[in-house]
């Protein structure tokens, strides 16, 4: 096991100029990553299309708060568990039972809304199911990655996911809004149900080593408290997660307010609020193009801080801006800058992490970085309630400017050139 002192630090890619699709030459990682790119964009189909029931069910910025509040708050409860179990089982095995789970809570859903019975309550309900599965499921995949790809081209298997995440993120809530003004939200849910199938079938596929899994004697407490203090000491690693913590806990949760901001402030409908999640995907896949031929600890430092400063000040102008054409080129800045930050924030948390640890690091990652949204995501609905959306969207973009602004005097505060910093130990 590796200590603080010699925790497993693979070399650093030697050139940014390997290819910016060059994880794809593993097959494994071909099979996931189409799989994978078509259900999140089922998933974020359903996304926009359960955002826009409960606007219609509720008419309430507050209950769009509670239901992602629903949905964020089992990490908190289980996420750091979760980590434990992820480094004791098979990981691709688990990933087909979460994504199953998830697949027959969209089909759940579907029925509730064809048949016309459903309410606000199940749809709270299953969006804290598919958190409790999501606990297991996010670090289980970010931690899977290595073991298709290994160390070499990690981090631009990690550039490819998020260029994929994105991907589907500008293509589901776009197909979304046509389809709510087609065939209702009913039809979002049942698509994306099936999607399920594309990303069950290519882990089945896959044709992994055996990794070799250490059954330690010690008790889950005691595994647990191993990985926090592997966090704790590599300061790095930590600061990282502290930075994912703020900035995805309050400032990018404006987003919480986009159905409100589509049919209240820029009076559109289905459709525009379709297009205005899809198009922040379509800058997040500009960036994320970018970010893969960036994979040097100084490019990559560099799109950490650019990506937060850029998508704060998007999200200001966003907040004030009255007309539709502005807003959409805003949400495109956003996507860029938005992918530059979290891509770069993962990668610099995954290259170092000692194997043995991967599950239970990356789960207290996902507890920084999507634990707090929950209540992130119910402030920002009260406050949207109580000052209104665009004041409250321009406070959600200080916060994420100011995080910049603070990391960048950071970084220069430890020298640009310090040996520390290049090992991305920070």
């Amino acid at each position: 096991m590796a200590t603080a002192e010699t925790a497993a630090t693979p070399p650093e890619p030697e050139s940014p100029h390997g290819g910016a699709f060059r994880a794809l030459r593993h097959r494994n990682y071909r099979l996931y990553f189409f799989g994978q790119l078509t259900s999140l964009a089922g998933t974020w189909m359903q996304s926009a299309a359960q955002a826009w029931l409960v606007l219609k069910l509720t008419n309430s910025s507050m209950m769009l708060g509670v239901v992602s509040f629903a949905q964020f708050l089992p990490i908190l409860l289980v996420g750091l568990f979760a980590g434990v179990v992820i480094d004791r089982i098979d990981r691709r095995r688990m990933l087909i039972g979460t994504q199953t789970l998830l697949m027959l809570s969209a089909f759940i859903l579907a029925t509730l809304t064809f048949t016309g019975v459903v309410r606000v309550e199940h749809v709270i309900a299953l969006a804290a199911f598919n958190g409790t599965v999501g606990s297991f499921d996010m670090p289980g995949r970010q931690s899977f990655v290595v073991e298709m790809v290994g160390y070499d081209d990690l981090a631009n298997a990690i550039a490819l996911n998020s260029m994929m995440f994105n991907g589907a993120r500008m293509i589901g809530p776009a197909i979304a809004g046509l389809l709510i003004a087609w065939l209702g939200t009913a039809m979002c849910f049942f698509l994306n149900g099936v999607s399920f199938l594309a990303v069950i079938w290519s882990l089945w596929q896959m044709r992994i080593e055996p990794r070799e899994i250490s059954f330690s004697e010690s008790r889950m407490l005691a595994q647990l408290r191993q990985g926090l203090a592997y966090v704790w000491r590599h300061r790095g690693i930590f600061w990282q997660m502290v930075l994912a913590a703020v900035s995805n806990g309050f400032g990018y949760q404006y987003l919480v307010l986009m159905p409100i901001f589509a049919q209240n402030v820029l009076h559109g409908g289905a459709r525009d609020y379709g297009f205005l999640v899809a198009i922040q995907g379509l800058g997040s896949v500009l960036g994320a193009a970018t970010l893969a031929r960036r994979v040097t600890s100084s490019g990559i430092r560099n799109n950490l801080i650019i990506g937060l400063l850029s998508s704060g000040v998007g999200i200001i102008v966003f907040g004030f801006s009255p007309w539709l054409g502005l807003s959409l080129a805003m949400q495109m800045l956003i996507g860029a800058g938005l992918t530059n930050f979290r891509a770069s924030n993962n990668t610099l948390v995954q290259i170092f992490v000692d194997n043995d640890l991967r599950g239970r690091v990356m789960s207290t990652y996902q507890l920084a970085a999507v634990g707090m949204m929950p209540f992130g995501a119910l402030l920002v609905g009260f406050m949207g309630h109580t000052m209104g959306p665009q004041r409250t969207v321009g406070i959600c973009g200080v916060v994420i400017v100011l995080a910049g602004i603070a990391l960048t005097t950071w970084l220069k505060g430890i020298g640009a050139d310090n040996a520390a910093l290049d090992a991305v130990k920070l």
